[in-house]
């Protein structure tokens, strides 16, 4: 299923890259093709025309409008209860799916009895690995790659964070899987709840690989199944409150694992993440203001 919030042209370009890798289980409506994926389609209240694009070109593709942003994790639950196959693929909209992944990724679940749950590489536009795979950070990580990443991306504490280190090439057991292209087996989600729909957006798929990985199922990475993502297409319209909501998803996933002596160290948390979220608004403040800046090339006085 795919989560969908003014991605224009690229929601077609997504649905179609699904549609076309025919190893996903057919369980869809009669109308499907024979061999051919079952693909619901959640709108988060767009005002850009992508789903009217979408149904004039595929007019067979559910599409439901709960008529609100619901948020990715609130999406997905619904999108995943209008589906019947035992294991769900939830997509973000501004993605291609490599012809082939369906079927490696199915392969894996049907190997691997305790596998909650499965990431495919990630490629951006240009081709290059996007770290999806990752580890649930220290306190001490976390803090590293809040202040270093972005100046230093290389730094230890991002390198173990992102598993920058590991070969892309292998499968491995990780901690999370990006929420961008998560393979999920139902009877795992329907076990541990669904999606926590108080993630507005960002983290709800650290949270839920994190959950799955308590109650005893598997997270994995699998490199014969592959995803281009253009990373923000959705969310580039309101890049402040992303900005806001990533930190307050951060604080609140802290708030759910940590427990005892260690919920002291919420309070100087959250200042830290204000501090960060408040550079990081400034950072994009500024960088499109000077974007937006005339050059001054052919004016006169």
């Amino acid at each position: 299923m795919v989560v969908n919030y003014e991605s224009g042209s690229l929601l077609l370009e997504c649905v179609r890259s699904l549609l076309a890798d025919a190893g996903l289980p057919n369980s869809g409506p009669a109308d499907t093709p024979e061999g051919g994926p079952e693909v619901v389609v959640v709108d988060n209240g767009s005002t850009d025309g992508s789903v009217a694009v979408l149904s004039a070109a595929l007019p067979d593709v559910p599409v439901i409008t709960p008529g609100a942003n619901l948020g990715y994790a609130a999406a997905a639950n619904r999108g995943i209860a209008a589906t019947r196959a035992p294991v769900v693929a939830v997509c973000n909209c501004d993605l291609v799916q490599r012809a082939g992944t369906a079927a490696a990724m199915v392969a894996r679940f049907d190997a691997e009895a305790d596998l909650g749950a499965l990431g495919p590489v990630v490629r951006d536009p240009e081709g290059a690995h996007y770290p999806s795979a990752c580890n649930v950070p220290s306190v001490g990580d976390a803090v590293g790659h809040g202040v270093l990443g972005r100046i230093w991306p290389s730094n230890p504490c991002t390198r173990r964070y992102r598993e920058l280190d590991a070969d892309p090439t292998r499968a491995r057991d990780v901690d999370w899987v990006s929420g961008a292209a998560l393979w999920l087996r139902r009877e795992a989600l329907d076990a541990v709840g669904g999606w926590n729909e108080r993630y507005f957006m960002y983290v709800e798929d650290v949270e839920l690989c994190w959950r799955l990985r308590r109650d005893g199922w598997r997270v994995g990475y699998e490199p014969g199944g592959e995803v281009t993502h253009r990373q923000g297409a959705s969310t580039a319209a309101r890049p402040y409150r992303m900005i806001v909501e990533h930190h307050r998803s951060l604080l609140r996933f802290a708030a759910e694992r940590w427990h005892g002596v260690r919920r002291l160290v919420l309070v100087p948390a959250a200042i830290f993440l204000g501090v960060r979220a408040t550079i990081e608004v400034g950072i994009r403040a500024t960088t499109r203001a000077v974007r937006s800046r005339p050059s001054g090339r052919g004016t006169t006085r």
